[in-house]
């Protein structure tokens, strides 16, 4: 496609990306406090899903979306775009760097979606954040982390830490591993448009990604695993191996 017309498709698209960005903000303010807790994890739902249509990029969904929990994920880690796809497959409570509650509209919109936030510098609050992870699991919720702690390159996963894992194994939750990948949906490619690492800048990555060919976020469910009397260092490294298989391009 000829990079001009690529460019003004990107234009439409990051125009109507930031108009529904702006809606889900409006509506927040004036909706989300009326509605219950399956309507509010629905319309985040709906929101996510149009996000991604809206940036260009079609959502594959492999293996069984959970519907309720308790319940922990973990998956990989490669995109602004991770969190949307994820929650447009169905709903769950995010833990992200506290960071990200101080984001202008972002840090909204992550809140109203039940994210919960940590300190990652900080013992006492990691902490607190898996006393927070446990009581939302307790209570039916499912919880997702992403163990690398950043995003990485695709090309290859980093260590995962399994500081959180502690929140499963006191809840007595299931862990359920999930992959998940950007291809070109032409050639079936991984593609790093969608990436957001080291020094790329978010914008940078929106461009990239809102200018790219047709492109698949595919999430590859696996099997939820207990812990088995497995200390959280061996059930990391196998839920590591795990998510790792899951990552790879299904055609």
């Amino acid at each position: 496609m000829h990079a001009l017309t690529r460019s003004l498709i990107g234009l439409w698209r990051l125009a109507r990306m930031g108009l529904h960005i702006v809606v889900g903000v409006i509506t927040i303010w004036l909706t989300f406090g009326r509605l219950g807790h399956a309507e509010r994890n629905r319309a985040v739902e709906r929101w996510a899903a149009q996000l991604l249509r809206l940036s260009g990029i079609e959502l594959r969904v492999l293996g069984t979306v959970p519907a309720h929990g308790p319940l922990l994920i973990v998956a990989n880690h490669l995109s602004w775009l991770d969190i949307p796809a994820i929650h447009a497959a169905g709903h769950c409570r995010f833990v992200s760097k506290s960071d990200v509650k101080a984001w202008p509209v972002i840090g909204g919109l992550a809140s109203a979606a039940g994210t919960l936030f940590i300190e990652r510098n900080s013992r006492r609050d990691a902490m607190r954040t898996v006393s927070r992870m446990e009581e939302a699991m307790r209570h039916g919720d499912i919880v997702a982390v992403f163990p690398e702690g950043t995003t990485g390159d695709g090309r290859q996963l980093l260590p995962f830490h399994a500081n959180l894992l502690q929140s499963a194994i006191a809840a007595e939750a299931p862990v359920l591993p999930l992959g998940l990948c950007f291809y070109d949906k032409l050639s079936g490619r991984m593609s790093s448009a969608p990436s957001y690492i080291g020094d790329e800048s978010l914008l940078g990555s929106i461009w990239r990604t809102v200018t790219a060919p047709p492109l698949v976020a595919q999430l590859n469910y696996g099997q939820p695993q207990a812990s088995a009397g497995r200390n959280r260092r061996d059930w990391s490294a196998d839920l590591q191996a795990a998510v790792d298989q899951l990552r790879q391009v299904q055609r």
